[in-house]
């Protein structure tokens, strides 16, 4: 076998970076955070293209000044949330600011007065039938601004003379405001034109379309940090067995994931830690209380007889998390590490938000989730996908595989997180203790 070359090595180490930035900032402009790495996109644009393409069915358009991947949407509920700069998740009401915005900037002039553009937003919000509250009160000014600072974290925006958070310091501030146009109108990668409503848009930028199974399940693999077996249809299901190694390898020499491959589902996992927005373990009063939360949770809730269909086992993905539960082991944890631990106040006084906030951070982890309808049981299947199996094919059966009902389900990834407590004494030592982490998924 021939070793591969210097030159092929430094190649395959060139788009594999080129393609790992494009994958976690699908936006990168030539005068951006990333603007070191532009001139490798550029330089890889056509091989890029085709492979995103071939993959995961994404399009690829780099020009002088920007690169832009236009990911595909997952469904309802599975998108990547927008975040101001305290952390806080954006809400509706300021997702419907960036959209109005939006719809004003591709026409704007290049330069504008922030009070032009606020008017401009405004009458924009009065076309199309949406009530914003009055933009003098402080709280709507906040989430204008939020929005309007999104947009220049995107370039789309760039503030030449003041800046847009005079809309909240100051009565009547004012800035000076230079808009790319074009960059305004590549941000939305949704098919707008034929969508009927949001809820419509949600569903056909989630269609894999001619890919199917193959392009939907790769998009599964690298936006979420773990797929379950249970969350796909059976043509998707039977697709990744068949082929779940020969994926592996290629996601590895595409983007440089490793696959974990369970009985349970697969997960790819990034050596170097950088394409994801959500860490665990972390740091902070929110992922502490978290990891001690879950280990806990997997320690009570443990299944003590897990299989697999194909060794005459039932395959158990989630369990159910009693009632009262977390609300009893946060209420604990506050007590021992609360006030030790330097955990933030706020959440000392106040755990029902807390307890908000460690849901929040596991299920985006898929530690856990809400119990709802499944994939597998045909929600969120698009119109006319073809979801048939090979004839003579057995196909992993996932019929309650996570337990149904109410409220939270405990995901089996989340036994990744949990330790043992082990003894180990050399011959002649003395008795110590040693702590493990269990990794399987």
């Amino acid at each position: 076998m021939t070793l591969p070359s210097a030159h092929d090595v430094a190649l395959a180490t060139e788009r594999r970076a080129a393609g790992r930035l494009l994958l976690a900032h699908p936006l990168v402009t030539s005068t951006g955070p990333h603007a070191d790495l532009f001139p490798l996109i550029r330089r890889h644009a056509d091989w890029l293209g085709k492979r995103f393409q071939q993959v995961l069915g994404y399009r690829l358009l780099v020009d002088t000044s920007y690169a832009r991947l236009f990911k595909a949407g997952l469904g309802a509920g599975a998108g990547h949330r927008l975040e101001r700069s305290t952390g806080t998740a954006f809400t509706p009401r300021t997702y419907s600011c960036l959209a109005l915005a939006l719809s004003v900037l591709v026409t704007a002039p290049e330069q504008v007065l922030l009070s032009q553009l606020v008017a401009d937003i405004k009458a924009a919000a009065a076309d199309a039938g949406v009530k914003l509250e009055d933009t003098s009160r402080a709280v709507e000014k906040r989430t204008l601004v939020a929005a309007l600072r999104q947009l220049i974290d995107w370039g789309v925006l760039t503030e030449r003379d003041g800046s847009v958070g005079s809309l909240v310091q100051e009565e009547g501030g004012e800035a000076l405001i230079t808009v790319d146009r074009e960059i305004a109108r590549i941000i939305v990668s949704g098919p707008l034109t034929q969508s009927l409503d949001g809820a419509d848009l949600v569903r056909r930028a989630a269609d894999p379309g001619f890919g199917g199974p193959r392009t939907y399940v790769r998009r599964r693999l690298v936006e979420t940090p773990v797929v379950y077996l249970d969350e796909l249809t059976a043509a998707e299901r039977d697709w990744l067995r068949t082929r779940q190694r020969r994926e592996a390898q290629a996601f590895s020499e595409l983007l440089g994931l490793e696959a974990e491959i369970r009985g349970e589902g697969v997960a790819l996992v990034d050596p170097e830690e950088e394409l994801t927005d959500v860490h665990l373990p972390g740091t902070g009063t929110v992922a502490q209380a978290s990891l001690l939360v879950l280990e806990r949770l997997v320690e009570r809730l443990r299944p003590a007889d897990p299989g697999h269909p194909a060794t005459g086992g039932r395959l158990v993905i989630g369990v159910a998390v009693p009632d009262g539960l977390v609300d009893e082991l946060l209420g604990r944890l506050i007590t021992e590490y609360g006030q030790r631990g330097n955990w933030q106040r706020t959440y000392v006084e106040d755990p029902s938000s807390l307890r908000r906030a460690v849901l929040d951070l596991l299920s985006r982890m898929r530690m856990v989730t809400p119990v709802g309808p499944l994939r597998s049981a045909g929600h969120g299947i698009p119109e006319g996908y073809d979801d048939t199996v090979p004839e003579g094919r057995s196909v992993t059966d996932v019929l309650g595989a996570r337990s149904a009902g109410t409220g939270w389900v405990l995901l089996a990834a989340a036994a990744r997180y949990a330790t043992h407590v082990t003894e180990r004494r050399p011959a002649g030592a003395a008795p110590g203790i040693d702590t493990q982490q269990e990794l399987p998924l």
